[in-house]
C-alpha cells in the first residue's frame, strides 16, 4: 500500500495525545464528577476544549507535515479537500444527504491513515469557511472527521483486499462510523443546553447514569434521523461509485509515486 503521508514516531505520539485529549473533550460530561469545577461551568467548558483542540490539531498537522508531506501529497490533499468541501453544501438542509463522507472514506482507504486524518480535518476547516459554519463546534468537527477518515486506512487488507469483500468492509465501516460521527458531535453541543430547558439536556448536578439516559434521549429526539440518513447515503454511494473511485484513486497514487523523491535536472 502506498501511503501519501507516513506516520513516524513523532506523528504517532502527537496524534495519540490529541486523540486522548479529544476523547476527554467529547466525553467530559460523563467523566467530570457533579461537584467538580468543570461541571459547574458546563456552558463554558466546550469553549475551553474547542480552543485546546484547535491548537492540538494544528500541532498534529504540523508534525505530520514535517514527517513527509511532499509536494505531490500536498497537491493530492488540496484537490481532495476542495472536492470534499464542495460536496458538503449539497446536502445542507436535507436529512442526512452528505456525499462528502463516502469520498473521505475511500480516500482514507487508499492513501492511508496519516493522509486520512489530515484530509478529514482540513476538509471540515475548508467547508466551514465555505459555508460560514465557523464556531466553537468546528475544532470538534475537525477532530471527529479526522478520526472518521483515518479509520479506513487502519482496516485490514489494504494491499490484498479488493472487489466485493472490500466494498462490504468499507460499507459496514462507513455506516457505523457515520453514526458514530453524529453521536460524538452531539456530545460537543449537548452541554450547551440549559439543564432546565428540557428533560434531555445535560444536568451538571446529575449522576452519570441519569445524564447518559438524557443523552440517549437527546440523540433519539434530535439527530437519529439525520445520522441514519448520512449512514445510508454513505453505504449507497460506496456500493454504487466505490469501484470506480477506488480505481481512480489507486491509479493516481501509483502515477504520483509519493514515496519517490522529486528531483530537478539542471540546465
Amino acid at each position: 500500500m502506498t501511503n501519501a503521508i507516513r506516520l513516524g514516531p513523532r506523528s504517532l505520539t502527537a496524534l495519540a495525545l490529541t486523540s486522548t485529549v479529544g476523547v476527554v473533550a467529547f466525553g467530559w460530561p460523563f467523566l467530570a464528577p457533579p461537584d467538580s469545577t468543570l461541571a459547574a461551568h458546563a456552558q463554558d467548558a466546550p469553549w475551553l476544549f474547542a480552543g485546546l483542540l484547535i491548537l492540538l490539531v494544528a500541532v498534529v498537522a504540523a508534525t505530520i507535515a514535517e514527517s513527509g508531506l511532499g509536494p505531490k501529497a500536498v497537491a493530492m490533499l488540496g484537490v481532495l479537500a476542495a472536492t470534499s468541501a464542495a460536496l458538503r453544501p449539497l446536502g445542507a438542509g436535507t436529512a442526512g444527504i452528505e456525499p462528502m463522507f463516502f469520498l473521505l472514506l475511500l480516500s482514507g482507504r487508499v492513501l492511508g491513515p496519516g493522509f486520512g486524518f489530515t484530509l478529514g480535518s482540513l476538509t471540515m476547516f475548508a467547508s466551514a469557511l465555505l459555508t460560514g459554519g465557523v464556531g466553537p463546534w468546528l475544532p470538534f468537527q475537525m477532530l471527529a472527521m479526522g478520526w472518521f477518515t483515518m479509520g479506513p486506512g487502519l482496516l485490514p487488507g489494504p494491499d490484498r483486499l479488493r472487489g466485493r469483500t472490500e466494498l462490504a468492509l468499507l460499507s459496514a465501516y462507513g455506516f457505523l462510523a457515520a453514526l458514530a460521527y453524529g453521536t460524538v458531535m452531539n456530545l460537543a453541543g449537548w452541554p450547551f443546553m440549559g439543564a432546565l430547558a428540557s428533560g434531555i439536556a445535560f444536568d451538571p448536578h446529575a449522576a452519570v447514569p441519569a445524564n447518559l439516559a438524557r443523552f440517549v434521549a437527546y440523540c433519539l429526539a434530535t439527530s437519529l434521523g439525520w445520522d441514519l440518513g448520512r449512514a445510508l447515503v454513505t453505504v449507497v454511494l460506496t456500493l454504487a461509485l466505490g469501484p470506480a473511485v477506488l480505481k481512480a484513486l489507486r491509479r493516481a497514487t501509483r502515477r504520483a509515486a509519493f514515496e519517490t523523491a522529486v528531483t530537478f535536472k539542471s540546465g
